[in-house]
C-alpha cells in the first residue's frame, strides 16, 4: 500500500510540472507523453490491484508480494520526473535555454529509455498481482475463478501482437493511440524546436543566430569550430579514450577531438552521428576547424567511468561480485540494447571490451547507466589523449591480454595474417558480450587466473577454453553466458534474443528478491521460492512461433509488453504441463517434439558444459563423430530417458537447480559431456 501511495505522490509531482506546459519550449510532445504514460500507468496498476486483491488484506504476505516491482516503477517514475525537470527548467532564460536545447533536443531518452523502463515495469507489476490474485482469499471458488480467467489471458491462440495489442493495449500501456504518439513525438518536437528557432532569429545576435543553425540542423551536420570554440567553451579534464570534458554554455559535455586526414575522420563522425540510443555513445553536434585540419565532435552525454574502472573500483575483500544481481543483469541488457541498435543499423563493433562500455553511476538505487562506445574506430585517424587501457582496447596486437575478449574465429583470422576487419562481425561481438557478462557477473577478468599468458592464451581459447564461473553462479545467467561464447558462432544468439532473455531474467529477480544474492537464497525461503524458467529455451520456442522475431532486427519499445507477455504464456504452459493434445497450433506445441532449442542442455546448461578443468578454466570437449549426446541429470537427481548412444554418469551439480526447466535438444550437432572431475578450488564448470 506504500508503495502505491509514493506511486502516486510522484504522479502528481508530474502533473504540477505539466501545469507549466505553455512554457515547455524543448520537448514539449515528449514530456506530454511521459506524463501520459505516468498516469496511466499508475492507473492500470492500481486497477489490476482493485480488482485482484483484498484492501482488508494489505500488509499482508500477498501485498508484499508486489512490493518490489512497484518499487521498480517508482524508481522508472523518478527517472522520468528528472527528465521533465531538466525540459523545463525554472532558469530557462538567456545561456541556459541554449544549453539544454543543445543537451536534449537531438535525444531520445523519452522513449528508449523512459518509456522502456515504464513499459517493462507496469509488465512485471500486473504479473505480479495477477500471482497473488491466484492465493489471494480464503474463498475457493473465487480462487478458481480468477484462475481460470488468467488461464483464459494467457491462451496459446492470443499470443500474436494484433490480439495482444487489442485485448490488453490498455493495461500494458501499447493501444494504439499510445504507440503512434511513442514513434512521432521526437519528430514533432524536431520540427516545433525548428519552428520556434525561426521565430526567435529576428531577435537573436549573431553568436545565437549561429547557435540556432546548430540546433536546428540534423545529426552529422558539419560546424565551423568557431562556433563551438568562441565565447563559453573551456576544457575541464580529460576522461581518456580521446574524451575531454568541456563546459560548454553552461552544460558538461563529453567532447573528442580527432586530428587526421579529413575524409577518414568526416567517416568516423558520420557513423558516430548515424545511430541515436541512451545505450550507445553517438555525436549531437560535429565542428571542424579547415585551419588546423581538427574535427570536435559533441558526443550525447557525459559518461565519466569506463565499466572496467568502475568494476576494479567497486570490487573489495568483502564483496564477492561487484554488484547484486539484478543490478549485474540490468548492466548487462543495457549493453545487449546498444549492441542492438547497433547491429539493427549494421555497425558491428569489433572491439567490444569493458574499455569500451561507458558508465554513469546513479546514487542512491546503485545503478548505473551504461553506454556502448569505440565501435566507430578504424584506426586510420589520431584520437588526442587516447590511451591504451589495461582491459583490452587494442588497434594493434602487441599487447596479447586483448585477446581475451575476441572470439575463436577472430583469433584464427589474426593468425592467417587478415587485417582487423575480420573482428566485425555480428557473432563476434556476442561472444566478447558473453566476455563482458563473466566479469560483471563475477568481478574477475575472463582467465586472470590462469597460469597461461600471451600466445598460449589465444592457442587455448582457439581450442575451446573458456572462463570458470564458480559454483554459486545461477543457471539463468550462466546458460545465456556461454551461449553466447560458445565456440560455433553459429550457435549463438542475436542481441535482440538475448535482450528478451535478459528482461525476463530480470523480470524473475525482482519478483523473487531471495534470488538476487547471487542464486544463493536463503534456506527457509528456497524451497519456497520458484525456480527461473529456461529462457533460453522459450526463445528458442517463441522464435519459430513469431516469424518476426527471426530476423533479429531491433525491437520498438512498444513491441517490449507484448514480448514479455509472450515469454509469460510459454512459461504458464511449461509449469501447467499442457500438452497438444487437441491438435491447435499452440505456443507450447514443440514441447511434445524434438526441435531446436537455444539452449540445449537441461536447466539452462550448454554445450559448453561438456568440459575439463584446468586452471581455472573450462575446455570444451570435441563432438563425437557419432553426433551423440550423454544425458545429464534431472533436478530430482534420476537421469532422464535415454534416447540415442550410450548413458554416462555425471554428478550432479552443487547449485540448486530451478525446477522449471525442460530438457530440448539443438539442431545443431551437439558436443560430448564428459565425465565432471572434482576440483578444490570450489567451482564447477556448469
Amino acid at each position: 500500500m506504500e508503495q502505491l501511495r509514493q506511486l502516486g505522490e510522484v504522479v502528481g509531482s508530474i502533473n504540477v510540472l505539466m501545469a507549466f506546459e505553455p512554457d515547455l519550449r524543448i520537448n514539449p510532445r515528449q514530456c506530454r507523453l511521459l506524463a501520459d504514460a505516468c498516469a496511466h500507468a499508475l492507473a492500470a496498476v492500481t486497477g489490476e490491484v482493485r480488482s485482484s486483491l483484498r484492501f482488508d488484506e494489505r500488509g499482508g504476505a500477498k501485498w508484499r508480494a508486489i512490493e518490489h516491482p512497484l518499487r521498480e516503477l517508482h524508481r522508472a517514475f523518478r527517472d522520468a520526473e528528472g527528465y521533465l525537470r531538466h525540459c523545463l527548467d525554472p532558469r530557462g532564460s538567456g545561456g541556459s535555454f541554449w544549453a539544454r536545447a543543445a543537451a536534449v533536443g537531438h535525444g531520445t531518452e523519452c522513449v528508449e529509455q523512459h518509456l522502456h523502463g515504464i513499459l517493462w515495469c507496469v509488465a512485471v507489476a500486473v504479473e505480479a498481482v495477477e500471482a497473488a490474485s491466484e492465493i489471494a482469499g480464503s474463498d475457493p471458488g473465487e480462487i478458481a475463478r480468477r484462475r481460470t480467467v488468467l488461464a483464459k489471458k494467457y491462451d496459446g491462440d492470443v499470443v500474436e501482437p494484433g490480439m495482444f495489442q487489442n485485448a490488453h493495449g490498455e493495461v500494458y500501456l501499447v493501444s494504439r493511440e499510445l504507440v503512434s504518439r511513442m514513434d512521432m513525438a521526437w519528430k514533432e518536437d524536431r520540427w516545433l524546436l525548428s519552428q520556434l528557432l525561426d521565430e526567435m532569429k529576428p531577435s537573436l545576435t549573431k553568436s545565437e543566430r549561429r547557435l540556432a543553425d546548430v540546433l536546428a540542423a540534423p545529426r552529422g551536420k558539419v560546424h565551423p569550430a568557431s562556433i563551438l570554440l568562441t565565447g563559453d567553451y573551456t576544457v575541464r579534464r580529460r576522461l581518456g579514450g580521446g574524451l575531454k570534458e568541456v563546459q560548454w554554455m553552461g552544460e558538461s559535455f563529453a567532447v573528442r577531438h580527432f586530428i587526421g586526414n579529413a575524409e577518414a575522420v568526416e567517416a568516423e563522425v558520420a557513423v558516430l552521428a548515424s545511430v541515436a540510443h541512451p545505450n550507445v555513445a553517438h555525436a549531437a553536434y560535429c565542428f571542424r576547424d579547415e585551419e588546423r585540419k581538427e574535427h570536435y565532435v559533441v558526443m550525447d552525454q557525459l559518461m565519466p567511468k569506463d565499466l572496467g574502472s568502475y568494476v576494479k573500483e567497486v570490487s573489495c575483500p568483502r564483496r564477492r561480485v561487484p554488484f547484486p544481481l539484478v543490478v549485474a543483469v540490468d548492466v548487462m541488457l543495457q549493453i545487449a540494447r546498444g549492441m542492438e541498435h547497433l547491429h539493427a543499423n549494421k555497425i558491428y563493433h569489433g572491439e567490444l571490451n569493458p574499455s569500451n562500455v561507458l558508465v554513469k553511476p546513479r546514487q542512491p538505487d546503485g545503478y548505473v547507466h551504461v553506454k556502448v562506445a569505440g565501435f566507430e574506430r578504424s584506426g586510420t585517424v589520431t584520437t588526442t589523449g587516447a590511451k591504451a587501457s589495461t582491459n583490452a582496447n587494442a588497434n594493434s596486437g602487441e599487447d596479447n591480454s586483448t585477446c581475451i575478449w575476441y572470439a575463436p574465429e577472430v583469433l584464427e583470422k589474426e593468425e592467417e595474417g587478415l587485417d582487423h576487419a575480420a573482428r566485425r562481425t555480428e557473432k563476434a561481438d556476442v561472444y566478447s558480450f558473453g566476455m563482458i557478462c563473466f566479469e560483471l557477473l563475477t568481478g574477475k577478468v575472463p582467465f586472470e587466473d590462469n597460469h597461461l599468458q600471451g600466445d598460449k592464451t589465444s592457442k587455448n581459447i582457439r581450442a575451446g577454453e573458456r572462463p570458470l564461473f564458480p559454483f554459486q553462479a545461477p543457471k539463468y545467467v550462466v546458460a545465456l553466458t556461454k551461449r553466447c561464447w560458445h565456440a560455433d558462432p553459429a550457435q549463438r544468439p542475436a542481441f535482440a534474443s538475448v535482450c528478451r532473455v535478459l528482461r525476463n531474467v530480470k523480470r524473475f529477480l525482482v519478483m523473487n528478491p531471495d534470488q538476487q544474492q547471487g542464486g544463493q537464497a536463503d534456506a527457509s525461503h528456497a524451497a519456497a521460492a520458484p525456480g527461473a524458467a529456461d529462457y533460453l529455451d522459450i526463445e528458442a520456442q517463441l522464435l519459430r512461433r513469431i516469424p518476426a522475431w527471426q530476423g533479429g532486427e531491433g525491437a520498438r519499445v512498444a513491441d517490449v509488453p507484448f514480448q514479455m507477455f509472450a515469454y509469460r504464456a510459454v512459461e504458464r504452459e511449461k509449469a501447467a504441463g499442457v500438452a497438444n493434445a487437441g491438435g491447435k497450433d499452440r505456443v507450447v506445441s514443440d514441447l511434445s517434439s524434438e526441435g531446436n532449442s537455444l539452449c540445449g542442455e537441461e536447466n539452462g546448461a550448454t554445450p559448453d558444459d561438456a568440459s575439463t578443468v584446468s586452471g581455472g578454466t573450462v575446455r570444451s570437449r570435441p563432438e563425437s563423430s557419432e553426433g551423440k549426446k550423454t544425458p545429464v541429470r534431472k533436478a530430482d537427481g534420476k537421469a532422464p530417458p535415454r534416447q540415442t548412444g550410450s548413458q554416462t554418469k555425471v554428478k550432479a551439480a552443487s547449485a540448486v537447480k530451478p525446477p522449471s526447466m525442460a530438457r530440448k535438444t539443438m539442431g545443431a550437432k551437439p558436443e560430448v559431456a564428459a565425465r565432471r572431475p572434482t576440483s578444490g578450488s570450489g567451482h564447477t564448470s556448469d
